[in-house]
């Protein structure tokens, strides 16, 4: 053997014994790390011998929860055709995730005279929704391009001294047009409608049967456009003003600013000044046109989805599928995914819809807002009274929208009869701080307890109540969402649910 294969040969010796050393100094970190964790948690009176662990599966349930969900049109610009052609009893409730209904009508339906208010009109429709536990969206336009509507803007506005423009669609500014668009800065036309919003929020600020209003006052359809109208370019400032008005009255209930804000050179300033207001991003109207031209600024949704639910509305469905840019509708779900939206509209007569795009409808309820999974819970399989219940964890959000309104985890205990026993709330985890990812990525998230690691089960020890208050004996284990003294708010895909939003996860034994 040469001395240069031999040096060689005792290189590699010596590595392999460092190597040998090395694997034993971390195994013996490793053994140390468990018995420390075993003693953290045997002396916070976590230990114990059996331990019931499950993995519940999602069950692909369509949910509905706050601030997110499908949206029905009922009036569309006017007050012809969706909604009209339900019952008064029918509220389509096999929709799979519907949780809101849509009112977008013209002011002048409301206002027919100054200072004499119609809200029959919003509020007869709302209520069959509300009454199934729904909410309800406002959009009240100002600028209308339908028939049956010429002056969207009551009329007396314009008898009042505001300046505007009679036009033709498609043709813009026409002396003797039937339709009229106010001038959107004319100070009579202010002032007329900031009593209007006055009134409007005075009904629905802050209601909790309100889900968001429109900033619907500026532009034709009240899309911050006037393609359809005037063709008349309107200023940064005039759209700032529009928008200082609405924050003015409406300073609880969600606002939402159309991406078309933006259009006739306006940029992208007057979005980042809605944001800077509270108000979120609403995308009207998705494949409009087909392919990659379907929808334009979701390079801009960032600014408002890790903070506010962002809001999606689709072309009509009929006239979309007719002139083919629908296609299979997934270009809708890629919105969804890259607005990372809340919010999906049903812009079209909803049985229709549910009954051609029932497939996309299901792929969107999978990642339309947050979707709280439960990975895995254990729990002791016996407990001691009045002593602690060690309880583990680990949760995703499925969707693609942050939990907007949180929520805490709580386990309820019930007795044979469904009476509740026990009540444990975790207070310090809020479902709000859950990551989103793409689909099936999202990072998953446990309770941790100082040093034990979240692969490692992390638990939280729930202290029991003594034996006279949770009496010894078995009891059913549920889960829930909800708020800080334990009332489910939030629906989980998961079995076994309770009709409360609590969902059974097995059994524990109080000794």
């Amino acid at each position: 053997m040469n001395s240069a294969h031999l040096q060689q040969r005792l290189s590699l010796i010596r590595r392999s014994r460092a190597y040998a050393v090395g694997e034993e100094f971390a195994l013996m970190i490793r053994v140390c790390f468990a018995f420390f964790a075993f003693l953290l948690l045997s002396t916070s009176g976590f230990s114990e011998e059996r331990r019931a662990v499950v993995q519940p599966r999602d069950t692909g349930a369509a949910l509905v929860n706050p601030d997110m969900g499908w949206v029905f049109h009922h009036y569309d610009n006017n007050i012809t055709k969706y909604g009209l052609e339900l019952e008064p009893t029918d509220t389509v409730e096999e929709f799979p995730g519907a949780s809101a209904v849509y009112l977008r009508l013209a002011w002048s339906y409301i206002e027919p005279e100054e200072g004499k208010f119609n809200w029959s009109i919003v509020d007869t429709p709302a209520q069959r929704w509300i009454a199934k536990g729904k909410q309800v969206a406002f959009r009240f336009s100002c600028s209308e391009s339908d028939r049956n509507q010429p002056y969207a803007t009551p009329e007396w506005v314009r008898k009042a001294g505001a300046k505007g423009y009679h036009f033709v669609p498609g043709k813009g500014v026409v002396a003797d047009g039937p339709w009229w668009e106010p001038d959107y800065d004319d100070p009579v036309f202010i002032e007329k409608l900031g009593h209007f919003l006055a009134a409007a929020a005075a009904r629905y600020d802050g209601n909790p049967e309100v889900a968001f209003i429109d900033i619907g006052s500026i532009g034709v359809w009240g899309e911050g456009h006037t393609f359809a109208s005037s063709m008349l370019p309107f200023s940064p400032d005039t759209v700032r003003k529009h928008i200082d008005l609405h924050a003015r009255y409406f300073k609880k209930t969600l606002i939402a600013a159309n991406d078309d804000l933006a259009h006739q050179g306006r940029g992208l300033e007057v979005l980042h000044y809605a944001r800077q207001h509270g108000m979120t991003l609403r995308d009207d109207s998705i494949l409009v046109q087909p392919g990659d031209k379907a929808y334009h600024r979701a390079y801009i949704a960032p600014v408002f989805w890790p903070e506010l639910p962002v809001v999606l509305e689709s072309e009509h469905y009929g006239p979309s599928r007719d002139e083919g840019t629908w296609k299979d509708g997934s270009r809708y779900l890629n919105a969804v995914e890259d607005y990372h939206a809340s919010w999906a509209t049903v812009h079209w007569y909803p049985r229709e819809f549910l009954k051609e795009a029932r497939p996309l409808i299901d792929k969107i309820n999978m990642r339309l807002g947050y979707r709280l999974q439960l990975l895995e819970a254990s729990w002791p399989e016996e407990v001691k009274g009045g002593s602690s219940m060690a309880v583990g964890y680990r949760w995703r959000n499925a969707g693609v929208a942050p939990c907007y309104p949180g929520g805490h985890p709580a386990i309820t205990l019930k007795d044979a009869k469904g009476g509740i026993a026990g009540v444990f709330v975790d207070e310090e985890f809020d479902m709000r701080s859950l990551p989103v990812g793409a689909p099936g990525q999202a990072h998953p998230v446990g309770r941790e307890v100082k040093a034990v690691s979240q692969a490692s089960r992390p638990l939280i020890g729930f202290r029991l109540p003594p034996t006279n208050i949770l009496k010894p004996g078995t009891y059913d284990l549920f889960v829930s969402v909800g708020t800080r003294t334990g009332t489910p708010k939030i629906a989980l895909p998961l079995a076994a649910e309770d009709g409360q939003r609590r969902y059974l996860l097995g059994k524990i034994t109080v000794k």
